[in-house]
């Protein structure tokens, strides 16, 4: 029986748990895509789905995870200057 092999930086890795409010997560490490799940199995699916059907690449956590789909670091996301945010005007 073959060993799993822990994930290369390479590979696409998905944590799974649960938020605060008992949803399921399936999260990419980096942030940059996820989503929110009735079920674990579901969660699970997307997360093995996503990542070539790698279950080396799913890593189910205890911990309380919250999504964040940021797309890139929260520290390389520019503040929005007031003069650049768009402006609405009520009619």
């Amino acid at each position: 029986m073959k060993q799993a092999e822990p994930p290369s930086s390479s590979q696409i890795v998905f944590l799974v748990g649960r938020n605060s409010r008992g949803h399921w997560v399936a999260q990419e490490r980096n942030g940059l895509y996820g989503g929110l799940f009735i079920s674990r199995a579901a969660a699970v699916s997307y997360a093995m789905f996503e990542n070539g059907h790698n279950p080396a690449g799913v890593i189910a956590t205890p911990d309380t995870i919250e999504l964040q789909i940021t797309g890139r670091p929260a520290s390389a996301i520019p503040p929005i200057i007031e003069a650049e945010a768009p402006v609405r005007r009520a009619a």
